[in-house]
């Protein structure tokens, strides 16, 4: 009888992992349409034993943005020790780099980059400057210092929740223009070029979740032309 509720209660314990599991290749499996990002750049400091954390928050697009960021701090804090940053990029946020500055290997950048990941963002770049206190801090010491200076920045900023977009061309001749555009703001897309001419032709960016019914109802009235060869995602 022993034995018999031994495996009764390992196997009560054991299900909530393997569904857990389930779950999360569920997830990963699923089309990505909306995902979270900042709004506006934001500072924070935290302090430990003299030296002090200054974070940088900033909301980024591209690895370019990541120079014209850090590049500028080391300028103005020229008299600090160390400058880590850790940044994630894309709508699922595969495009990562976390960078120790010279600071102890894992100790700085991971620390950084594991904020951004607690906190779900992505799109996301965060700079923390280190102005040292005479103090060692020592390996543990310093992870809190990094990834509580980040959380401190993170958590004073404005999060907000894009929509994954993709663009596309239309065409129609122009008594049917407004049939057009009629349909684009029913499905919340955005026309963002436009040639105006007998031969109207339009770029409309629309949210993937409503992709399929946009495209759809264009073509449904068969006098407008979708061109779904050239798209792009955009986040």
């Amino acid at each position: 009888m022993q034995w018999k509720l031994h495996k009764v209660f390992a196997f009560i314990f054991r299900r909530p992992v393997l569904l857990s599991g389930r779950l999360k290749r569920m997830n990963l499996n699923m089309t990505v349409t909306v995902y979270k990002t900042i709004a506006a750049p934001t500072e924070a400091e935290f302090k430990d034993k003299g030296s002090r954390f200054i974070a940088f928050a900033y909301p980024i697009h591209s690895i370019a943005d990541v120079k014209r960021y850090v590049e500028p701090l080391r300028e103005a804090h020229h008299k600090a020790r160390h400058w880590c940053y850790a940044y994630r990029l894309g709508v699922e946020g595969t495009q990562f780099r976390a960078n120790d500055d010279g600071e102890p290997s894992g100790s700085a950048g991971r620390p950084i980059l594991g904020q951004i990941y607690s906190a779900e963002l992505t799109d996301v770049l965060v700079v923390v400057v280190r102005y040292f206190g005479g103090t060692l801090l020592g390996v543990p010491g310093l992870i809190h210092a990094y990834k509580t200076a980040t959380a401190e920045a993170l958590s004073v900023a404005e999060i907000v929740e894009k929509n994954v977009e993709k663009t596309v061309f239309i065409r129609c001749e122009y008594p049917h223009l407004n049939d057009a555009i009629r349909i684009a703001k029913q499905h919340c897309a955005e026309v963002i070029e436009q040639d105006l001419q007998l031969d109207c032709r339009l770029t409309v960016r629309i949210p993937l979740a409503n992709y399929d019914a946009c495209v759809a109802a264009w073509r449904h009235t068969r006098f407008i032309e979708v061109n779904s060869e050239i798209v792009g995602e955009d986040s």
